[in-house]
This record gives C-alpha cells, sequence and structure tokens, in this order.
C-alpha cells in the first residue's frame, strides 16, 4: 500500500488510489509528462545556425524585474533574497499577475518568431493523433478502462461486460470545460460494480472534488465531497459507504500556497452530506503525519499506514472492521522501515518490506506475533529491486526492476515460484491488478523502440492475450536503443539509455537531449514517448540517465542520494553529460537537458555548477529555492529528502546547491527556458519565478533566458491534450533553435 505521501512528491503525476490497487485509469506510469505514446512521424525541416542568429539579435533586454532589500538570519548567515515579493499567488497580487503577463509576452514574443514554431505544433499534433487507452479494470463483473480517440483533451471512461467489447460511455470529461482543463483524475470503483467515486481537478490543481455515481442509472448521489488531496478510497464490501483522507479547508486566498497540515480520515454514508462524515483517525499531535487505510479482503480487518514524508517507511496499526469504535492496535510503531501492507490470510499479515533487504522482500507477521522479531519470510530479497505486490488467483505478482526495466515474477502465497512473465523485449510494464479471486489480470507494455500495447494475461495457464497495440506508423527499426553504464566522479556505476537513429555518426556534432531525475525513490524506466521519438526523428539522440536517489536499485541507491548526499546526484548528471561529449555522442553547445519537478531541481543545481557544460537548459516546475520549500503546499514532505533549513546542519549543504542562491553575476549561462504553471500546488511557481528573474539580471552572455507560465495548469496531472502539444512545441523548438539542429529529408 503506497502512502498517499508518496504522490506528493511525483513529477506531473498524481492519482486517487483505493485499497487493494490503484484504480485511476489514467495513470501515465511515468514521471514525465511527455511519456505519451507515440504516432506518424513526419520528417520537417528545422530552423538553421542563421536563422537562429536572427532571432537571437532580435530578443533585446528581458524584463525588468523589482528586487527588495529582504535579508534572512540562518545560524548566523545572512541571505539576501530580493525576489521574496514574487513568492505572493498569482491570484493575490497585481503586480505579480502583470509580471507574469510580462514575462510570457517577451517569452511569446522570442517563440514566435521561430519560423518553424508552427510546423514542429503541426507535426506534434499528427503524432498524437492516434487511439490510446488504459489497462482494464474488473470490478463486479464489470471492465473500467479509459480511451481517447487521439486529439481529445481528456481521456473519456467506459464500462463494459466483457474485456473485448468497447462498452458504453461512462464519464466524458471533456464536456465539463470548454478548455479542458477539468480533469477526471481518479476513480474508485465499489466491490459490486454499482458505485464509481470518482475526483475532479480544476486547472491542474492537487485539489480534489468526489462525486459517486450509480453506473447502472448514470445517476449522480447528491452530496459532493470536497478539500481532497492526495487520499485513498477503501470501501465497505456491502458497498454502503467508504474510509478516505482529507485536509481541512483553508483559509481565504490560502488555497493554493498553505502548507498541507492536519490530514484526518473520515467515513462517508452514501447518501448522506459531507458534513455528516463520522472521523475515524486523527493525529493533532502530529499535523505533518498523513494516513492510508485498507480493509483486508476477508472484511475483517482495517489497516492503518502512517507516513511523515515522501519516505516509504511507515507505521502500521490495524482493528477490527466491525467495530466502529475499536482500539488502533500496533504493529510498527516507528518509521526505520518500509512496511507496506500487501493481504491478509486470516491473521497472518502480509508485507512488502526493506527490513534487512535494501532491494526489499516480501514476508508475513502473525497478529499474535506483532513487529520485527517474529517475522516469516515469505519471498526473500533479489539482486533486483522489489517495486510492487499484487495478489491475483490467490498469487503473489511481484514487480522487479532490473537495471530500470520490469521484470515480473509469479510466486504462490507461500513463497513457491511458478513462473516469469515474457515481455517483448526490455522496457516497462504496468498494471497487473484485481482481486485474490480474479483468474485474470491486465497489463501493458512498451519502451522507447515500442508503442504501448495492452495484455490479459490468464494467471492459470501463463498465457498473455495481446488486447490492443496503438496503431502507430513507426519503423522502430529505423531507431537504436541501448543500455550503457557510465562511472560517476566517486567511480560509482550508473545506467543511461541511449535512443538514436541506426547507422548514426559519432562525431560530437549530434543534437542530444539529456533527462534524469534522481530523487525519492522514483525509478525512471524505458516508456514509449511522442516527444522523444520526434526529437529523434529530427536527428536527435535521447539519453536518459538513471542516476542515485531514484529507486532503481533499492533503498541504498535512494540513500546514496539525498540530504547530505544529494551532490552525489548532480555529479552523476555531470558525469553523463561528460560521457555522452567524450564518447563524441554530441558536445557541450549541442547539448540540451531537462528535468521537472525534483528533476527541475537537478537542472538548476547543475546548470549554476557547470553552465559552460551545456548548450541549452529546460527546468521545468523545479524546486529552486531550497531554503524555503518546506514553507508551503507539499514542501514539508519533502524535508527528509532534502534536509530543511531549519536545522543548520542540513542549512550548509542546502545553501551550497540550492539553484536560486547560486547564481552569480559575472558567470555566461545557457540558453533557458524556465516553465511553470499558475495553479501548480505541488512545487508552487515562486520556485521557477523567484529563479527565473535572478537568473534574467545575473545572465552576462548573450543566450536567452525566458520563462513559460501556463495558465489553468498545474504539476501536469490532468493537463489537456491541446496545451500539451502547445508546450511541448515551445520546448522542442527552443531547443532545435539552440543547439542548431538541421534537419535533412
Amino acid at each position: 500500500m503506497r502512502s498517499p505521501q508518496n504522490y506528493a512528491c511525483q513529477i506531473w503525476h498524481v492519482s486517487l488510489c483505493n485499497s487493494r490497487e490503484n484504480d485511476d485509469l489514467n495513470r501515465k506510469g511515468s514521471v514525465s509528462m511527455l511519456r505519451i505514446a507515440l504516432s506518424t512521424l513526419l520528417v520537417i525541416s528545422i530552423m538553421t545556425s542563421e536563422n537562429s542568429a536572427s532571432a537571437q539579435e532580435s530578443l533585446g533586454v528581458p524584463p525588468s524585474t523589482r528586487t527588495v532589500d529582504h535579508v534572512d538570519e540562518y545560524f548566523g548567515t545572512k541571505v539576501a533574497d530580493p525576489y521574496r515579493w514574487l513568492e505572493q499567488d498569482v491570484r493575490e497580487s497585481e503586480e505579480v499577475a502583470e509580471w507574469v503577463k510580462t514575462q510570457n509576452d517577451y517569452a511569446r514574443s522570442f517563440l514566435d518568431k521561430i519560423p518553424q514554431r508552427k510546423k514542429i505544433e503541426e507535426l506534434l499534433t499528427k503524432l498524437w493523433n492516434y487511439a490510446k487507452y488504459s489497462v482494464p479494470s474488473n470490478r463486479g463483473g464489470r471492465y473500467f478502462y479509459q480511451a481517447n480517440s487521439g486529439l481529445q483533451n481528456q481521456s473519456v471512461l467506459y464500462v463494459a461486460d466483457s474485456y473485448r467489447d468497447a462498452g458504453r460511455i461512462l464519464l466524458d470529461p471533456n464536456t465539463w470545460s470548454e478548455d479542458g482543463t477539468v480533469a477526471l483524475s481518479g476513480t474508485a470503483t465499489s466491490e459490486d460494480g454499482k458505485y464509481l467515486a470518482y475526483a475532479i481537478s480544476e486547472a491542474g490543481s492537487d485539489w480534489k472534488k468526489l462525486r459517486i455515481l450509480e453506473i447502472d442509472s448514470n445517476e449522480h448521489l447528491d452530496e459532493t465531497l470536497q478539500w481532497l488531496r492526495w487520499t485513498s478510497i477503501t470501501w465497505l464490501k456491502d458497498g454502503s459507504g467508504f474510509y478516505y483522507n482529507r485536509f481541512p479547508e483553508p483559509k481565504e486566498g490560502e488555497q493554493y500556497q498553505a502548507s498541507a497540515l492536519d490530514q484526518k480520515i473520515y467515513f462517508h454514508v452514501l447518501g448522506t452530506p459531507q458534513s455528516e462524515d463520522k472521523l475515524v483517525y486523527e493525529r493533532p499531535d502530529h499535523p505533518d503525519w498523513g494516513f492510508g487505510l485498507e480493509l483486508t479482503e476477508d472484511g475483517k480487518y482495517l489497516v492503518l499506514s502512517i507516513t511523515k514524508s515522501t519516505d516509504d517507511q511507515n507505521q502500521v496499526f490495524y482493528r477490527n472492521a466491525n467495530d466502529a469504535d475499536g482500539h488502533w492496535i500496533e504493529l510498527i510503531d516507528d518509521f526505520e522501515n518500509q512496511f507496506w501492507f500487501i493481504a491478509n490470510r486470516e491473521t497472518d499479515f502480509y508485507f512488502l518490506t526493506d527490513l534487512n533487504a535494501p532491494t526489499k522482500r516480501i514476508v508475513s507477521m502473525s497478529l499474535d506475533k506483532p513487529g520485527r522479531t517474529d517475522l516469516t519470510e515469505i519471498v526473500p530479497a533479489a539482486k533486483e529491486t522489489l517495486e510492487g505486490v499484487n495478489v491475483v488467483n490467490h498469487q503473489l505478482i511481484t514487480s522487479y526492476l532490473k537495471d530500470a526495466s520490469t521484470m515480473v515474477k509469479i510466486y504462490s502465497m507461500d513463497g513457491e515460484f511458478i513462473r516469469d512473465v515474457d515481455f517483448p523485449g526490455i522496457g516497462t510494464a504496468s498494471g497487473f491488478g484485481g482481486r485474490p479471486h480474479h483468474t485474470e489480470t491486465f497489463y501493458s507494455f512498451s519502451s522507447y523502440a515500442t508503442p504501448p500495447s495492452t495484455y490479459r494475461y490468464d494467471m492459470k495457464t501463463g498465457e498473455s492475450e495481446l488486447l490492443r497495440r496503438s496503431e502507430v506508423a513507426f519503423d522502430a527499426d529505423k531507431y537504436e536503443v541501448k543500455q550503457i553504464f557510465y562511472s560517476s566522479k566517486d567511480g560509482t556505476r550508473v545506467p543511461m539509455f541511449l535512443a538514436h537513429r541506426k547507422g548514426m555518426k559519432l562525431d560530437g556534432n549530434n543534437p542530444t537531449l539529456l533527462y534524469a531525475y534522481g530523487g525519492f525513490n522514483i525509478p525512471i524506466t524505458p516508456g514509449f514517448s511522442i516527444s522523444y521519438a520526434a526529437w529523434m526523428e529530427m536527428g536527435g539522440v535521447i539519453a536518459i540517465a538513471n542516476l542515485r536517489g531514484g529507486g532503481e536499485y533499492g533503498e541504498e541507491w535512494h540513500q546514496a542520494g539525498k540530504k547530505e548526499k544529494k551532490q552525489n546526484v548532480f555529479d552523476d548528471f555531470i558525469a553523463a553529460a561528460e560521457w555522452l561529449i567524450e564518447n563524441k555522442y554530441t558536445k557541450s553547445s549541442k547539448l540540451g537537458i531537462r528535468g521537472g519537478s525534483n528533476g527541475g531541481l537537478l537542472v538548476g543545481a547543475v546548470m549554476t555548477q557547470r553552465p559552460e557544460l551545456f548548450g541549452a537548459c529546460l527546468p521545468a516546475v523545479g524546486v529552486m529555492d531550497m531554503l524555503r520549500f518546506q514553507k508551503f503546499t507539499a514542501g514539508r514532505y519533502w524535508v527528509d529528502e532534502y534536509g530543511s533549513s531549519d536545522n543548520e546542519k542540513e542549512f550548509r549543504t542546502l545553501i551550497q546547491y540550492s539553484p536560486y542562491h547560486n547564481i552569480k553575476s559575472d558567470v555566461k549561462y545557457p540558453a533557458t527556458l524556465v516553465s511553470t504553471a499558475d495553479t501548480d500546488d505541488r512545487v508552487v511557481p515562486m520556485h521557477s519565478f523567484k529563479f527565473a528573474a535572478r537568473l534574467q539580471k545575473a545572465q552576462s552572455g548573450d543566450k536567452p533566458i525566458l520563462i513559460r507560465i501556463e495558465s489553468r495548469a498545474g504539476h501536469g496531472a490532468g493537463t489537456p491534450t491541446s496545451k500539451l502539444i502547445e508546450g511541448t512545441a515551445d520546448y522542442w523548438t527552443f531547443l532545435a533553435w539552440q543547439l542548431g539542429v538541421n534537419l535533412e529529408d
């Protein structure tokens, strides 16, 4: 059971999960909003360096941003914050709103002057225009899935009586708003398939409203639940109600900035107003804690998971599900290890844990002997990292990462190996949900050169049945995908995926895009992407580095890139860039870098540490002010990952790499397009505002420093197709111009 707080860290992805498995039918399965399936590829001509120089000269001076004489003192160290006023919410400050408009106008005057900008957007529109499908989910004999005909802003939810049938439309979010910015952000279906609880997000915000639909009649119940984010939904077996998480209603004007505190668990009875919901659990003594609740498959026990950060380590309590006022009994009462509940067999509880197993294992715990000392090992730790476990057909479906690619094994409930699940190559497989009594499960598979396909897996025979394959006019034989390993600064062996045209010359002149994340125990795995494939078709190289701090090699790999060891992540990324240059894939002037959220921090840190190494930088929705991130929205969850400026030792580390604080006025910085959104209440836009303003002021070179601020959008989840295309067109146009891309037919 993944705690809600794990969702609070992830870039461009948040979901509403139900108790057994993620029932969100619109998940991307990735930390990149650009990981979208590929369609028809067209060869187009990009601007030459002559065009670039001409447009460069027309840039002029960037907008002037007012500074203030604000200084904070941290443990005797005075730190200037000249752009503190940009922390105000754009909705609450006319001055900030005007600054946003001025900066967007300046960026548009730059991007819109590039002659090929329109052609690139037309290309991307054609690429996106193909049918896309989610993995089906079986509830009460009904099959739920989402589909997008191609260019619909939001995917449509369908229900069918058979996994082979198209079924009927259940919810069409495209009818909820004219601009497509109101999204279906998660679903949780009752066990009998009678009711659907679904979450609605507006303008990309993490805040959700919850509605309840009677599926047969397609009629809504009267109640609407509000102030939900990072919640789990746990239905009772009889479908009469469910448990859920919510936060207090924020004060007026603080909805998109106030720190997320005082989460509580409530029980909602269908047909009643939210005001009558019963409080089930709260911890006023620890307002920074978060909760996840699960009902065991037999309906006997409620299992409570408590977290205090985005780390996986958690406490576990349980109580009798039939005793509404029952006492919570502790199983694990500290945050030393991860104990994710998987399933139970009577009074034996199964957990995924990192106890004595950095790559994780499966254990069982008897309720008669709670705690760590009397565990029974079911599936021992392997060299590969165990990422997740589901129980289907009363068997354990285990998903591992082997050098960042998916490997799935099936075991009995006693830990006896049954079989491997075969895939068509190295890539990413996701899904494998279901219930213990189901004999089928569903999954999708894709890789950098393989379009996404959806399969039904027969748990009895081990056979995979292809249900849907993306109809993409893409010749995978034209491209080469491989994995290499390089040495970081301290000698650590780091993997990196490379994708490009076959037969490409290694002469150091290839435009290259290097992407990474490196944080929060989140792995970056191979997935099919319209944007990546378009870049390759333009003659570019895609490089994806699996840095320390991520989840590719278990908890030790994660720990090696957090808090006082965060510099390891930056060193890994810099070493990846140097490897690409040394091995003649590219050179500094042809090397672009991109990352979002924690990856935006990564880009901001390395470009301030090694500005001469890169030709263009695309930091997206990044955490740029490392001294104040914990004071806004979800930032408090990240303290265990980064540390906090409230702690003297951690402050000394943070100030060394905080992108905003390490901008210097005598440096020639690479061309940079910062991006954020006005409704990003995960990483509030002040991070990007302050970073861009300071970078524009400090730039001593002639390369442009721009910021693109999307309206009615958030951290990435729920972004409509039209905005995805527009944004990608801007980013790729900027890269093509600055890296001197010249694609010939």
